[in-house]
């Protein structure tokens, strides 16, 4: 997924014929569109911009599919999707249904090296098979409970408590 640039819709476009495959086995337009609660005009018209782009296949019967480029990025959304819930919900502690909205909001945009960067991340925090990753483990798991800092002796605020900008109240 290295070289493409998508967009939010696009991305939708692609889960939603990989989703209905897994789920039907087929997609056509009228699907994706159902899928996507959008008209079938606009559906159509984005799924000929992927098929001009290499992403969609369709058949003579206006079947469609995903071409062997559209499955590696559609392969890699769902994993980027998954990485970042399991991120926020998992490991951040935010609420299931903000850490899905979250994921699905930018799982387009996080490059191929930001996600391994953050696997590895999540791996260091949560591997707890010696005392220093358990330690590791615990003492994010009581910094994630709240800021006890102030903006003059914080590593991360700069001018303003960024927790309380973002609305958390200091312990």
């Amino acid at each position: 997924m290295q070289g493409q640039s998508i967009s939010h819709a696009v991305a939708h476009h692609l889960l939603a014929i990989a989703e209905l495959h897994d789920d039907l086995g087929y997609a056509r337009v009228s699907d994706v569109a159902r899928k996507l609660s959008i008209t079938r005009g606009a559906a159509s018209l984005t799924l000929r911009s992927l098929k001009q782009r290499g992403l969609v296949e369709a058949d003579h019967n206006r079947f469609i599919r995903l071409s062997d480029e559209g499955q590696a990025i559609a392969r890699g959304l769902r994993a980027k999707k998954g990485l970042l819930h399991a991120f926020f919900a998992g490991l951040l502690g935010v609420d299931e249904a903000v850490a899905e909205e979250d994921a699905c909001r930018i799982e387009h945009l996080l490059s191929d090296q930001s996600a391994t960067q953050l696997v590895k991340l999540m791996r260091f925090l949560t591997v707890q098979q010696s005392e220093a990753g358990e330690k590791r483990l615990y003492g994010w798991l009581a910094a994630r409970e709240g800021c006890e800092a102030t903006p003059e002796r914080c590593a991360v605020c700069e001018k303003d408590c960024l927790c309380k900008l973002f609305g958390e109240d200091h312990d």
